[in-house]
């Protein structure tokens, strides 16, 4: 899948710095880059989700004396 996105001067220079100096191509340093973002965004949204399950009391959190009881148990 291709995809169209335009980058800052400031990204670019700073992308085609990367490339110089670790020799790895461009494209491979872009996929690399939009891989770990993506995992980045996966987490943080999962996070947000979990919090927000918390707040409104349909996730249950646990003392960390309570959590070792599990854990042991």
């Amino acid at each position: 899948m291709s995809t169209l996105i335009e980058l800052s001067t400031e990204f670019e220079q700073r992308l085609e710095t990367l490339v110089a100096q670790t020799g790895i191509t461009k494209a491979a340093l872009l996929h690399d880059m939009v891989e770990q973002g993506l995992a980045d965004l996966e987490t943080e949204y999962r996070a947000v989700a979990v919090l927000e399950r918390v707040r409104t009391g349909q996730e249950p959190i646990y003392s960390a004396a309570a959590a070792r009881f599990i854990v042991i148990k």
